[in-house]
């Protein structure tokens, strides 16, 4: 063990004895005897980063401990600070605790339990460390919620940093639950565009008949329930950053209309007549195969290259394995910080089980692990035995490609099959919705708008 260790007790044989255990596990140790010397010692400026923790004394001859506590908080004093006292309560304890304290000793001091305190402390300062690390590095990309270290994170941070500064439109790609929605909110608040709307409209959730409405909005009268005139999206937006969500889910009718309103630079609302001038940035993103797309004559060519200026992927959390661990520290600390709890700790066998993991709908599965560990896991250390095992069918159960019938386009097997695929994940976890669009990696409301169009219905969401 290394580190500078401060204790502050007013009783010389703690300083002592405390000091000589501590010494004794390879920590620097110094010591104060008054609440005064531990707040002038800590609140000089850099002085504290010079400790890596503080055992502070509750009944101080000139001060109360807990109101040194909240001093060195209020000053910016963020290293950890284990309570000790030989009146100790539970009251006492949870007052150290709200305070600040990391945790609170009874005395006489067991020294198993100040050895084992301090470490977890010492472990719980250096994940607070590395988050703020992690912060400097994704505030170049203009959004802490992407989380990451490895290559192909840094990457994306350095792309959206660098499309963000500009008025391109940008096409962001990537599998389910990958994040592209971040991205694209990162984008808009790097951009100069920042202090404008964001508006978003997605393409697999809104039905193709209130699209266009949706888009362009409508006069009074144009249709039934058209009772007043409605901005669209696209006015919505002006002055700001439109983002088209699963644009690959758009019909081609749709296509050509938001193809018309990038060329023109204006829209006309339905059922009206004038043409409205808007100053738009488009982001779009989709988890489709674009080009694929256009190949099978389901995707504008045209609009792709509208739309594709700057090409921005997403990676999948299998292409950044080595990110896992920092993501489900930062899921189960935020969690538990909006209960008010101190945050559950992962063991490194847990961490590695968690980074092997087949995560088919990306950060948002490992997101929603995460919680499910957090909420129903017994104790403070989330362990490897928590962590479930990988479920799915094995290789027999996996659907069999079928043979293509006479006549049958590629497109039309692609959608046998998929129909397919779909049947058995809704009959795998016994038609409940949400747990089928974990398992095949998609949106809810993307899955919803699958099953409409194939006709399967479901009684279980």
């Amino acid at each position: 063990m290394s580190g500078r260790i401060l204790i502050c007790d007013d009783e010389p044989g703690i300083r002592k004895t405390l000091g000589q255990i501590l010494a004794d596990e390879g920590y620097e140790v110094e010591s104060v005897a008054s609440g005064e010397e531990a707040l002038s010692r800590l609140l000089t400026p850099g002085a504290a980063a010079l400790f890596s923790a503080l055992f502070l004394d509750v009944w101080l001859p000139d001060a109360d401990g807990l109101a040194v506590l909240e001093k060195l908080r209020a000053g910016g004093v963020s290293l950890p600070v284990i309570v000790i006292s030989g009146h100790g309560n539970v009251e006492t304890a949870v007052h150290a605790v709200k305070k600040g304290a990391y945790d609170f000793l009874e005395k006489p001091l067991s020294l198993e339990r100040v050895l084992l305190t301090l470490e977890k402390a010492l472990e719980v300062a250096d994940l607070f460390r590395e988050r703020e690390a992690l912060r400097q590095l994704v505030s170049r990309g203009g959004d802490e919620s992407l989380l990451g270290e490895s290559p192909a994170m840094v990457k994306l941070v350095e792309d959206v940093r660098r499309a963000g500064a500009s008025e391109s439109r940008v096409l962001i790609t990537g599998e389910s639950g990958t994040g592209k929605e971040l991205v694209a909110r990162a984008l808009h608040r790097s951009s100069p565009r920042a202090k404008g709307p964001f508006v978003e409209v997605n393409g697999a959730a809104i039905p193709e008949e209130l699209i266009e409405s949706e888009l362009f909005g409508h006069v009074k009268g144009s249709f039934t329930g058209a009772t007043e005139d409605r901005k669209g999206k696209w006015e919505q937006a002006d002055g700001g950053t439109l983002f088209l969500d699963e644009i690959g889910d758009m019909s081609p009718k749709t296509q050509a209309k938001i193809l018309r309103a990038i060329q023109d630079g204006r829209i006309t609302r339905v059922g009206g007549a004038r043409t409205i001038a808007t100053d738009v940035r488009i982001v779009a993103a989709t988890n489709r195969d674009l080009v694929k797309m256009i190949e099978d004559g389901t995707f504008r060519e045209d609009l792709y290259y509208r739309l594709a200026v700057v090409p921005i992927r997403v990676p999948s959390l299998s292409e950044r394995r080595e990110d896992v661990p920092l993501l489900a520290r930062h899921f189960a600390e935020r969690l538990e910080a909006r209960r008010g709890r101190r945050p559950k700790t992962f063991e490194p066998a847990a961490l590695e089980k968690l980074s092997a993991k087949r995560f088919r709908g990306n950060v948002r599965e490992l997101q929603n692990l995460v919680e499910r560990l957090v909420l129903m896991s017994d104790g403070p250390v989330i362990t490897a035995e928590d962590i479930p095992e990988d479920e799915g069918p094995g290789p027999k159960a996996r659907p069999q490609l079928q043979e293509i019938l006479p006549g049958q386009t590629l497109a039309e097997a692609r959608e046998a099959f998929e129909k397919r695929v779909i049947l058995q994940a809704l009959q795998e976890q016994k038609g409940n919705v949400s747990r089928t669009a974990e398992r095949l990696g998609l949106d809810r409301t993307t899955l919803h708008r699958k099953l409409r169009t194939y006709g399967i219905e479901t009684d279980r969401d």
